[in-house]
């Protein structure tokens, strides 16, 4: 008889005890899989939303200058000469070697214009990338269609008593107010929005650009080169990576891939205790079984291999059926725990390593009752009959 037989028909004969240890396995290996893929689901999500949260790169020229302004407070009055790029150099950004990687590119040229006496931040953009950038922006009326219409941040919109549908004057042209930007905490606020080729001449920078905001981040975009990569290609330009935000969420999302980790390690080291203590009343219980085997002749390691043989079945059959379940209850609680949040899919690397961490865990915590049975005296075995 192969031993394998033998092993198979221990199998049949315990279904329920058998079931019950498998069953310690089943629930170790489905926590961790559930975990990873919430833990997955919650990094996609996040990084997605970040795709959303504007730049994460801004190039400004270079300038031996300190800047008198923090928290949007200008002190002293003091001003400085800008310093702007040539328009036409922009191009070269799109030549770095992570260049697949930028996502939107958008130029902006910024000066000083009147309006009703006042003084008022003028800011030329691209519509179309900017929009792209600033997902968030809300507005009353529409965004800007034309060169001659202009969108007026919330503070400027309330100074100047402007609503849309109003004309404003900068310079020699006249501009029609097509919408308002409802308020967002940040400089476009205070500023008169223009498309970028308008303004440009309003300013009297015809192909001018002040800074450049690039939104580069996605799944394994790295940030820190494409910042170098510019750098290089940009010789004049301070090019900064404002991390903060991504590091803040990708920090969290660590403390939560190590939280699920350790509930990880204990529910499996849970199980391998439940294994062998199982193991260990199965090897008792079949004292005469062994005895018999050792007393025609069955070497120790035969009497191993069975008890092993046993382990390995229920180890690869735990692992299959613990990476289903946990694929199961991930996609069944993923929409309950992350609004909006949608299942990633089935990793099938992480099924392979699962099912081999199931043997393995198997095999180990089955490995000193095989070792005892394999050690059992026949005389004494025999004794029980």
């Amino acid at each position: 008889m192969k031993l394998y037989n033998i092993s198979l028909g221990n199998i049949r004969r315990r279904k329920g005890k058998m079931l019950f240890l498998a069953l310690g396995l089943i629930i170790g290996v489905s926590t961790i899989v559930t975990l990873l893929a919430i833990t997955e689901t919650m990094t996609a999500d996040i990084e997605e939303r970040l795709n959303q949260f504007g730049a994460n790169i801004v190039m400004v020229p270079k300038t031996e200058n300190l800047s008198l302004n923090y928290g949007g407070i200008d002190v002293g009055g003091v001003s400085y000469e800008v310093i702007e790029f040539d328009q036409e150099n922009l191009a070269r950004i799109h030549t770095i070697k992570n260049a697949k990687n930028l996502g939107v590119v958008a130029p902006k040229v910024l000066g000083q214009v009147n309006i009703n006496e006042k003084r008022i931040l003028l800011m030329g953009v691209i519509f179309d990338q900017e929009l792209a950038l600033k997902t968030w922006w809300q507005k009353k009326g529409t965004f800007p269609a034309n060169l001659d219409e202009v969108l007026l941040g919330s503070s400027v919109a309330s100074v100047l008593g402007l609503s849309p549908g109003d004309k404003i004057s900068m310079g020699d042209a006249v501009f029609t107010v097509s919408g308002v930007l409802n308020p967002t905490g940040a400089s476009e606020d205070n500023a008169v929005i223009a498309e970028l080729g308008a303004a440009q001449t309003v300013l009297g920078k015809k192909g001018k650009i002040t800074l450049v905001e690039i939104s580069a981040f996605c799944r394994g975009c790295p940030i820190s080169e494409m910042t170098l990569q510019i750098a290089e290609a940009f010789p004049n330009a301070k090019v900064t990576a404002m991390k903060q935000a991504v590091m803040s969420k990708m920090q969290s999302m660590e403390m939560f891939k190590s939280f699920s980790l350790g509930v990880s390690i204990l529910v499996i080291g849970i199980g391998a205790l439940l294994v062998m203590v199982t193991m260990m009343g199965s090897v008792n219980e079949r004292t005469r079984e062994i005895g018999i085997f050792r007393a025609i002749g069955f070497r120790q390691t035969h009497v191993m291999q069975i008890i092993l043989l046993e382990a390995l079945v229920l180890g690869l059959f735990g692992g299959v059926f613990g990476f289903v379940l946990g694929n199961l209850v991930a996609w069944g609680i993923i929409p309950v725990v992350i609004k909006d949040g949608v299942f990633v899919g089935i990793n099938y690397q992480l099924g392979g390593l699962c099912l081999v961490m199931a043997a393995a865990l198997s095999l180990l915590a089955s490995l000193y009752p095989a070792f005892k049975a394999g050690r059992m005296d026949p005389s004494d075995a025999l004794r029980a009959l």
